[in-house]
Order: C-alpha cells, then sequence, then structure tokens
C-alpha cells in the first residue's frame, strides 16, 4: 500500500491516506461525487473531507483537527518518497510561543516562589511545617485538578504504589532539607550549594546505575566545586548547619532521580505532572508525621510571634502562595518537559532560571554580596552547564553505540 502511494497513484495516495487515519475511503459516483449507497442515517452527523481527485473520507466535527495533522504527516512522507520537499511546519510559530510562555512561567513562578518561600520562613521559622503545608497544597491542587478532569487521572496499581514509596521518600528528603537550608542561609547562597547536585549525581550514578561516566564528565564538576568554595569563603549568611542541609537536599534529589530511572521505568504512561501530584501526595505521608516530631512543640510559640509581626490574615496568605506557588513552578517545569524540547535546551534554560533565583533574591533580600562571591556564583553556574553538556554528550555517544 505505501509502495502504491509512492508511486505517485491518486487512488495509492488516498488508500494510504485512508487507513493511516483509520477512516473509510468512500469512492465517487459518477453524479453526487460521493458514495451512493452510504444510507443518509450513517452519514447525517458526519462532515465529508475530500482527499484527493474526489477520494471523501467522512468524519465527525471533532475529528477534522486530528484528521488535518495527520494529513500533513503523510502528504510528507509521500513527498519525500517522491524526492519533494517537505511543506513547511505552520505550527511551529505556535509551538515556539507555547514553549516560550511555559519557560516564562516556570521562571517567573520560581522566582516568586523563593521570595515568598524565605518571606515565610523569616516570619514563621518552621521549615518542617512549611515543607508539609507545601506537600498539601500540591498534593490538593492535583486532587482537585483530578476531579474537576483538567488533568486525566492516573492508572495506577499496587505495583505502582510500591514502586513509588522509594522515590517520594527521598523526595521529602530533598525538599524539605531545602527548606531547613533556606531557613538558615540566603536563598541566593543555597542556591549556589544546590548547584552542586550534579556532583552526587555522577558519583552515586556508578554504583547504583551502573554507569561509569568518561573523564570528560568528571572534569565538567570541577568548576562547580570550585565556584561553590569560592562563594562560600566569603558569604556573610554562611552557616554549617544550612550548608550542610542543602547538601543532603541534593542527596536526596539524585537519589530521587536514580531510584525513580530504576523503579518506575515500566510506568511511562504516567506523564510528568501527574506523576509529580503522586509523589507529593505519598510525600505529604511521610513529611507530616515527621514535622510534627521534629518541630511540633515550636509551632504555637512561633504562630503568634508571626501573628505578632505581621498579623493574622496576612501570615494566612503568605503561607498559602507558598504553598500555591511551590506547586505551580513545578508543574511549569514538567509542562516545558512535555514540549519535546532537547536536553541542551533545558539545561540552558536551568542554568539561567538558576541566574534569576540569585540575582532577583539578592535584590529582593539586599543581600550583601562581595566580589569573590559573583566570581564563585558565575564559576558554579557554568560548571552546570558544563556537566550539562558532558552528560548530554555522553548520552548520545551511548545511544549512537546501541543503534
Amino acid at each position: 500500500m505505501l509502495r502504491s502511494a509512492q508511486s505517485g497513484s491518486v487512488t495509492g495516495v488516498c488508500r494510504y491516506y485512508s487507513a493511516a487515519c483509520r477512516l473509510p475511503l468512500v469512492r465517487p459516483s459518477p453524479v453526487l461525487g460521493v458514495q451512493a449507497n452510504v444510507s443518509n442515517r450513517a452519514t447525517r452527523d458526519l462532515t465529508p473531507v475530500y482527499i484527493a481527485e474526489g477520494n471523501v473520507a467522512w468524519v465527525r466535527p471533532a475529528q477534522q483537527q486530528v484528521l488535518a495533522t495527520r494529513q500533513r504527516v503523510i502528504v510528507a512522507q509521500a513527498g519525500a518518497a517522491a524526492g519533494a520537499p517537505a511543506p513547511a511546519d505552520d505550527r511551529a510559530p505556535v509551538s515556539s510561543l507555547k514553549i516560550g510562555a511555559y519557560i516564562t512561567m516556570w521562571y517567573v513562578f520560581n522566582i516568586i516562589f523563593n521570595i515568598v518561600n524565605k518571606s515565610a520562613l523569616n516570619a514563621f521559622p518552621c521549615p518542617w511545617f512549611i515543607s508539609t503545608l507545601q506537600l498539601a497544597a500540591s498534593s490538593l491542587f492535583m486532587v482537585l485538578v483530578w476531579l474537576l478532569r483538567i488533568q486525566p487521572a492516573p492508572r495506577l496499581d499496587g505495583a505502582f504504589l510500591l514502586a513509588l514509596l522509594p522515590v517520594a521518600l527521598f523526595h521529602t528528603i530533598g525538599h524539605v532539607s531545602a527548606c531547613v537550608s533556606f531557613s538558615q542561609m540566603a536563598v541566593s547562597f543555597a542556591h549556589i550549594v544546590k548547584a552542586a547536585e550534579p556532583v552526587f549525581s555522577v558519583a552515586l550514578s556508578g554504583p547504583l546505575l551502573g554507569v561509569v561516566y568518561p573523564a570528560y564528565v568528571w572534569l565538567s564538576l570541577v568548576p562547580i566545586v570550585a565556584g561553590c568554595a569560592m562563594s562560600a569563603m566569603k558569604e556573610v549568611s554562611f552557616a554549617w548547619g544550612g550548608f550542610n542541609y542543602a547538601m543532603v537536599s541534593n542527596l536526596g534529589m539524585v537519589l530521587r532521580n536514580i531510584y525513580s530511572k530504576k523503579s518506575l521505568v515500566n510506568y511511562k504512561h504516567i506523564d510528568g505532572i501527574n506523576l509529580f501530584g503522586l509523589i507529593s501526595i505519598v510525600s505529604l505521608v511521610y513529611c507530616a508525621p515527621a514535622a510534627y516530631i521534629m518541630e511540633g512543640t515550636q509551632w504555637a510559640s512561633a504562630w503568634q510571634a508571626g501573628c505578632g509581626q505581621l498579623g493574622t490574615a496576612a501570615l494566612v496568605q503568605l503561607l498559602a502562595v507558598s504553598g500555591l506557588f511551590y506547586h505551580l513552578y513545578n508543574q511549569a517545569s514538567y509542562m516545558v518537559l512535555d514540549q519535546g524540547i532537547s536536553p541542551v535546551t533545558f539545561s540552558v534554560g536551568n542554568t539561567m532560571k538558576r541566574v534569576a533565583v540569585v540575582a532577583t533574591s539578592v535584590m529582593f533580600f539586599r543581600n550583601p554580596v562581595s566580589a569573590m562571591n559573583w566570581i564563585g556564583s558565575s564559576i558554579a553556574i557554568l560548571g552546570t552547564y558544563l556537566y550539562s553538556l558532558a552528560s548530554d554528550k555522553y548520552a548520545a555517544e551511548q545511544k549512537a553505540k546501541k543503534a
């Protein structure tokens, strides 16, 4: 059938096109131009779409957009076989605008979250409570969009939930540790320390995933370590507790990613947004009792102090906005990934997002930053970008070997 389509036969192209679109091909009658023996009942709610020289496919109105999309693909395939250039994709500008809008939302939501989160921690210094609240906000958000059918609810089974448990545990560790770190140090410096996450990723991928990285990947980690060390030397807000929690957060997030690859590889039907929602729900179950054990005795006094400083309504609003933007910036990042952009493009975007967060937090909170801080931070962020390029190159090499 494909051979017939490629040979230039109109009938062959129409048959191939009809089969690929899973639509009935209708032969024209000599007079009416449509099949005479198709009953009115069969076609009264259908729309005729003309394929080529009188050949007709009947579709429901809702199928016309799908049909148009498939038509472009099939015409491009037939044209390529005949040596003709493929038609330009008129959807490209729309896709570029969509990707740009999603990246903008990702940046803006992340910047707002970091500023609001640090403000909430300053007023109510209970990072375990705030971490739990953010997971609860994300869980509630996802349950609502599932109930309202804005986002299709995932199909779950016991095996998937069992595989999700370690992933959610490490996500909880990474999230809470980051929140504790932000409560003890400047947001800008905490993000510079979190830029060292690739160091843990490369170090642990060998023993846990059996991945042996080449020398150029290891060398790309040198500027990350050097930049973090330089930045720490002159950091006014440096505290060993905050630094250690940031490093624990890096470890937790890397283990989350590694166990996602190991445990969830057979559940690719669950998209990124749904997966994040499910991780948030399970993490909430982990985090809530741990938060009460760790700092439950402090909540009453901290609440009274926070209400005295800001007022009850303002404090509640600050905590609620923190939880909302925690979910929104994570969802926006998955929406960017779902657009099918290349890993390098996403890595560049992620690097620039960290730059934007560091710069805006310094300006908003007026943190004193020395020249050594700026130089070290720049080197560390550059290192994360070089690591992204190196790891992408390694992935491409491995893919070429398997081909």
